[in-house]
């Protein structure tokens, strides 16, 4: 019937080891569904978002999703935070042909008919800041990370990096997700001073972060001369740790708070509204806000709530959003964005070091990785 919500789950923990920056992703697709609605919603039928808390467990996200497709009839889900996470939904929405918009960074080499990826590949972040790092500070790379699968395979690509620019790979260590304590970092702190890295590339994930940038901070190290390098560390991330731990160290990420464009100034201004004026924005929170938007666009394209026939009409999809305009890659179900490098400042926001010039082809599978040639596409800002 006309009258009738569109239904869509949502898997987002609120508690674990991942909970603070689900629960900014979770108020990403919250925003999103907002702002749809208060237009007059989909077709003229209101989106109705049905969450439910996976306590940061992969195995919690697979139950969770089945049971919203079997007993609540969902078949649109957005979500999951970790690879782990969403490799244990997979074989859940291939199973009952639902459709999952993921909206978190990740290693890339993996495709599904079911998976709409809206997170960074490796060509958005990994290389340019692997090449970034290289450039700016040394070829003398200590890696650390959290331990499942997306720190293992994107260290493995920053190896072939470090192969192909002729640079030393003093270590590569990892952590347990859940329960890494302050004392494991500070022990590889002693190491890093032993080994003497020209930068340190961290991988480390979710609450233990802080942990990381709290021994880099007690052993002296200065981030002017050897930064930590990180393609996980969001806004979020710096409001839980403290500004005064993430400032001078380096991230990568597909969209900052601080794009200063007119449309993510509105966007964020709109939000804060919402949502409250301490609230911050981050890579995952804008790729759950579009992600929402794409899929009511699909579905009013299509004329339809079917999963094919969204799919379908997703596929070179585009939207204008705050990182700038983005689209949905036909050719393999990820999706052009942006390349943003950034320095954490005293605030707790990034200043912008390079940015491409438009949003960038996905190459989810490596095929051209341009390893020697980075900033082709990139611009510096003052």
């Amino acid at each position: 019937m006309a009258d009738q919500s569109i239904r869509i789950g949502g898997l987002f923990s609120d508690t674990g080891v991942t909970a603070a920056a689900e629960c900014s992703t979770m108020r990403g697709a919250q925003f999103a569904i907002q702002q749809i609605n208060a237009a007059g919603g989909v077709n003229g039928r209101l989106l109705e978002l049905i969450t439910r808390n996976p306590d940061s467990t992969p195995a919690l996200y697979a139950m969770h999703i089945e049971s919203l497709i079997r007993e609540e009839h969902l078949r649109f889900f957005f979500g999951c935070y970790t690879s782990a996470a969403r490799k244990a939904a997979l074989p859940i929405v291939e199973r009952y042909d639902a459709l999952l918009l993921y909206p978190v960074y990740y290693e890339g080499f993996e495709y599904s008919r079911n998976i709409i990826y809206t997170g960074a590949t490796p060509n958005h972040n990994a290389l340019p800041l692997g090449n970034y790092m290289l450039d700016n500070f040394g070829n003398r790379v200590l890696m650390i990370g959290s331990e499942y699968v997306y720190p293992y395979e994107t260290n493995r690509l920053m190896s072939d990096l470090l192969y192909e620019r002729g640079g030393t790979k003093l270590g590569e260590y990892y952590l347990p997700l859940k329960n890494a304590r302050p004392e494991d970092f500070a022990k590889l702190m002693v190491k890093a001073k032993e080994l003497k890295p020209s930068f340190i590339f961290s991988t480390v994930v979710g609450e233990t972060m802080g942990h990381l940038y709290q021994a880099y901070a007690d052993a002296g190290f200065d981030p002017a001369v050897m930064p930590i390098a990180s393609l996980t560390t969001s806004e979020t991330d710096i409001q839980q740790m403290g500004a005064h731990l993430g400032a001078g160290h380096i991230s990568a990420a597909t969209y900052f708070q601080s794009v200063d464009t007119p449309n993510n100034r509105q966007c964020i201004a709109q939000y804060r509204e919402l949502f409250g004026q301490h609230q911050v924005t981050d890579r995952c929170w804008e790729a759950a806000y579009f992600q929402v938007h794409l899929l009511a666009k699909a579905i009013v394209r299509a004329g339809s709530t079917e999963v094919e026939d969204v799919l379908q009409a997703m596929r070179g999809l585009e939207f204008e959003a705050p990182q700038g305009c983005i689209r949905v890659d036909a050719d393999n179900h990820h999706t052009y964005l942006f390349s943003r490098i950034g320095r954490a400042n005293a605030e707790g926001q990034f200043d912008i070091l390079y940015e491409s010039q438009s949003a960038l082809k996905p190459d989810p599978y490596a095929i051209a990785p341009n390893f020697n040639d980075w900033s082709s596409s990139a611009g510096s800002r003052p």
